[in-house]
């Protein structure tokens, strides 16, 4: 999965999205939901398959990304 962010209207729902950026369920990781980033502005980030990322580049859709999503550890050694 990687990051995008999407301008959507404020108070935009995961269904929503998925309309207006022509994506399917499985093209997204739902578990992390629809984030809002600047409501003010529409802005929200969400994970999406690294092929949704390129259909949505293919398809010229207003999106910024995609973003690397390294795994966030806990630096050093166990306590």
């Amino acid at each position: 999965m990687v990051l995008i962010t999407v301008r959507l209207t404020r108070g935009a729902t995961m269904d929503l999205a998925l309309r207006k950026l022509s994506l399917t369920k499985e093209d997204v990781d739902l578990g992390y939901g629809l984030i809002p980033l600047d409501p003010d502005k529409g802005t929200y980030g969400m994970r999406v398959t690294p092929e949704a990322a390129r259909k949505l580049a293919d398809d010229g859709r207003d999106f910024e990304g995609p973003w690397s999503d390294p795994r966030i550890e806990p630096f050093g050694p166990p306590r």
